[in-house]
């Protein structure tokens, strides 16, 4: 499905990602593990055409989508839930939604919302409320349904379990899970390494800008210098 290969990219001068090769597979979750600044959000940006690479390949369904507008990759199906939920505060939660059928979705919007709110049917109960005054899972819910409205092939998120409590994490990703068990390939980048492990059919540890592990999240969330080093075990 999502196939990378020889990723370099940054910002400026500056390399951040050297070499990457990556891949995911449809009905998977592959997890992108690691701390703040190795990388993931770069490789998110440049997926979805908000950064352009240095050089390397980007290909999905076995099209290039390197030179393309982020506007195109969203109609091919590649859809990014960003980091930090980046709801609009001032519009209600039903109009968020129906904003992410904008691009791609908008003659199923009706169908693909019902389908929205039976996943989150916390976000119906609050459909006319502003979507600034929902608590911050419920933010990220909202987050994750916008993407939905789009009919993803692949949905990548950004970091979704940031600034939640421990029981709202426990939560997403759970809900994460049960997308995935629908049948949705998610690319999840996060720096929950136990959580995304449980979840992930397979994960990448990126360290410096390189690929340091990769391999079946059982077989990494088992390694020893892994569990040691970032999972606190």
């Amino acid at each position: 499905m999502l196939e990378i290969r020889a990723l370099h990219a940054g910002y400026g001068t500056v390399e951040i990602l050297r070499g990457i090769d990556l891949d995911v597979g449809s009905g998977e979750i592959v997890a992108v593990l690691g701390s703040n600044g190795v990388g993931k959000s770069t490789l998110n940006k440049n997926i979805s055409a908000l950064h352009r690479p240095f050089s390397g390949s980007i290909r999905f369904m076995g099209e290039e989508l390197v030179g393309l507008s982020s506007s195109e990759i969203v109609r091919r199906g590649v859809i990014h839930v960003p980091e930090g939920r980046r709801v609009f505060p001032n519009m209600s939660v039903r109009d968020n939604l129906e904003l992410g059928s904008l691009v791609r979705g908008k003659p199923r919007r009706r169908q693909n919302l019902d389908k929205v709110i039976g996943i989150f049917p916390r976000l119906q109960e609050r459909f006319s409320q502003l979507a600034g005054t929902l608590s911050g899972g419920e933010q990220q819910m909202l987050a994750i349904g916008r993407g939905m409205m789009s009919e993803p092939q692949l949905l990548i998120m950004d970091e979704p379990s940031l600034g939640l409590s421990p029981l709202l994490v426990e939560e997403m990703f759970a809900l994460i899970q049960n997308l995935n068990k629908e049948g949705q390939a998610i690319l999840l980048m996060e720096q929950n390494a136990v959580q995304s492990l449980a979840i992930a059919s397979r994960a990448y540890l990126f360290e410096n800008g390189s690929v340091a592990m990769q391999g079946r999240a059982s077989d990494l969330a088992g390694n020893p210098d892994l569990r040691k080093n970032y999972m606190g075990l």
